[in-house]
């Protein structure tokens, strides 16, 4: 195993990030590929179906289905869907966001920080417990079915967390931004199962794709391009994505469009808590 001296001891593995136009434009699109999409929250309605022409015959009279962008692949093809409208032009060509605050901007030069880091893997080490242990207890049925889906994360941030303790790291407490996660998550996951259904999908499906993406890049500037656990599955991840895809589209099925509809507005919510605790990987050891 490489080792991981300390900052004050050495610069040969924790180099000076310099990350260049292939790191995502900012933290708020980090996680982007296919299925999920990043974005600071903003104010969200579903969007509006333009009105369709149906011919009628004199005998019978139908009122037409109204369908919904995403729908006819699926309802987690509407998840996604909503997650690219919550993007701006420049995150996501499907983008619909208008960027109005500083951070909504392109990053120029993004430094990472060993401590910040830290940080980011606690915290989201809370959330997946979080949501492991709300799956594993299922106060809903529906959620027993997403039991060992091999998507599950807890254990490996363990052990890479454990790794950094081998290397004289301290490894603190979880801070806010994980803290009122998974506080929400619970409260939620009690009483609403629509709600934590689209936290349960943002999470695993984000860090699947731009997280990905974004521990790699972190790799190569301040961990002598050490791939941790976190970013490893067992067995082919296309094919657990899919599997789970298809769990969350039966599950759906027999919600009623209120319910899907209520789903899909939590959205925003979940990108919000997810860019806090991303955000950590910028910040310093206070």
């Amino acid at each position: 195993m490489a080792s991981l001296t300390s900052i004050s001891q050495s610069h040969t593995l924790l180099k000076k990030p310099n990350f260049t136009s292939s790191i995502p434009h900012n933290l708020s699109s980090s996680f982007t590929p296919r299925d999920f999409l990043f974005s600071k929250t903003q104010s969200f309605k579903l969007p509006q179906m333009a009105s369709r022409s149906y011919v009628v015959s004199a005998s019978t009279t139908e009122t037409p289905r109204k369908r919904y962008p995403g729908g006819a692949k699926g309802f987690v093809e509407e998840m996604r869907f909503v997650a690219m409208k919550l993007h701006t032009k420049e995150q996501a060509k499907e983008g619909e966001k208008e960027v109005k605050q500083p951070e909504e901007h392109s990053v120029p030069k993004w430094e990472p920080s060993i401590d910040g880091y830290l940080k980011f893997l606690v915290d989201s080490k809370l959330v997946y417990d979080t949501l492991e242990s709300i799956i594993d207890k299922a106060a809903f049925p529906i959620y027993a079915e997403f039991r060992n889906t091999g998507l599950e994360r807890s254990e490996k941030l363990a052990k890479d967390l454990q790794w950094f303790e081998e290397q004289g790291y301290a490894i603190r407490e979880p801070s806010s931004p994980g803290i009122t996660y998974a506080d929400y998550l619970k409260e939620i996951s009690d009483k609403d199962p629509q709600a934590f259904i689209c936290h349960f999908y943002n999470t695993y499906f984000a860090h699947s794709a731009g997280g990905r993406m974004i521990g790699k890049k972190v790799a190569q500037q301040i961990l002598n391009n050490r791939e941790l656990e976190f970013y490893k599955w067992d067995g082919d991840l296309s094919q657990l994505l899919q599997n789970v895809r298809d769990k969350l589209n039966k599950v759906a099925e027999s919600w009623t469009r209120d319910e899907k509809n209520h789903c899909l507005e939590e959205t925003e919510k979940s990108f919000k808590h997810s860019g806090e605790i991303l955000r950590l990987i910028l910040s310093l050891c206070s």
